[in-house]
């Protein structure tokens, strides 16, 4: 059966709705921070505000994917926030209710293998190549070849909300805890080594380096000097090693407030984009990247890919 299909990404930070037409050409592309994640790295539950905000923003979505003629060629897929929380089939009622649909937890590999598809295919870079996607929860790297096909991947405990609540308290945050935040980043890439190792690949075979979702293009957006998000502007551009170092060490220093009135931050992601950074950087140093190519397309689009 073919015409328009829907997906949804549920993040930790955000969510995300992507609806195409019978070819996969895009009707629309909504996004809303809802931060689900909020509280659970502390508490191993789901915050009650967070998925009340979380289920009212996939309600809406329902009533964009209905308007484009969407009516079950849907997939409702939910990442690091749900998968780590043990009250999840709260999630799930709540779906059901407002869609009559079933969601469902992706496995960090299968995110890991939706980002590469959605991002290696958008951008040019030389194989075989690294694709890095900075959630709120965790973080995905992988490696594959210009084929699709994934060499090599690992998601770690490792996003911009986990970090942020864990160890950056303060506002701006002291140079102990900034020190506690590379500290832990390596930790992870240290066994982020491990794990690829045992799939035969390291992320230092790499020709380059592809960085998707929110944290990176922001990032990018700022490196541009954007004063509004423009996706088109954003989407391959590259930001060297460098800019990117002295880009972290402006949003570590500035606060909360003043990460806000940065032209193209969207709301509800300046208290967390400083960790976010952190990650970016510390893998793109650790691993000898010259820089880090941006990709507006990620899981999200192979998500809606998944549905022919």
């Amino acid at each position: 059966m073919r015409g328009p299909r829907a997906a949804v990404d549920v993040g930790s930070n955000s969510i995300r709705l992507l609806v195409v037409d019978e070819e996969g050409r895009r009707l629309t592309r909504e996004m809303a921070i809802t931060r689900l994640a909020a509280g659970v790295d502390a508490t191993g539950r789901l915050d009650d505000a967070a998925l009340e905000r979380s289920l009212t923003t996939i309600a809406a979505y329902r009533q964009v994917w209905e308007r484009h003629g969407v009516t079950d060629r849907v997939r409702i897929a939910a990442t690091s926030a749900v998968r780590d929380a043990e009250d999840r089939e709260r999630f799930f009622a709540g779906v059901r209710d407002i869609t009559g649909m079933d969601a469902e937890v992706i496995s960090g590999e299968e995110e890991a293998a939706l980002a590469f598809s959605g991002a290696a295919r958008a951008v040019e870079v030389g194989a075989p190549t690294a694709v890095i996607d900075i959630g709120g929860g965790s973080t995905e790297l992988v490696v594959g070849g210009h084929d699709g096909r994934v060499l090599g991947s690992v998601s770690l405990q490792l996003g911009c909300v986990r970090l942020t609540e864990r160890v950056l308290h303060d506002d701006p945050s002291t140079s102990g805890q900034l020190a506690a935040a590379r500290r832990l980043v390596d930790e992870r890439l240290d066994e982020a080594d491990e794990l690829l190792e045992q799939q035969g690949v390291a992320l230092t075979e790499a020709a380059g380096l592809v960085g998707v979702a929110g944290t990176v293009t922001t990032l990018g957006a700022l490196h541009l000097g954007l004063e509004a998000y423009e996706e088109a502007r954003i989407h391959g551009c590259r930001v060297s090693a460098a800019a990117l170092e002295d880009l972290t060490a402006q949003l570590v220093a500035a606060t909360s407030s003043e990460r806000a009135q940065m032209g193209p931050m969207q709301p509800g992601r300046e208290d967390v984009i400083h960790g976010g950074a952190i990650v970016l950087s510390g893998v793109v140093a650790r691993y000898g990247f010259a820089e880090v190519i941006v990709s507006e397309a990620d899981n999200l689009d192979g998500l809606v890919a998944s549905l022919t």
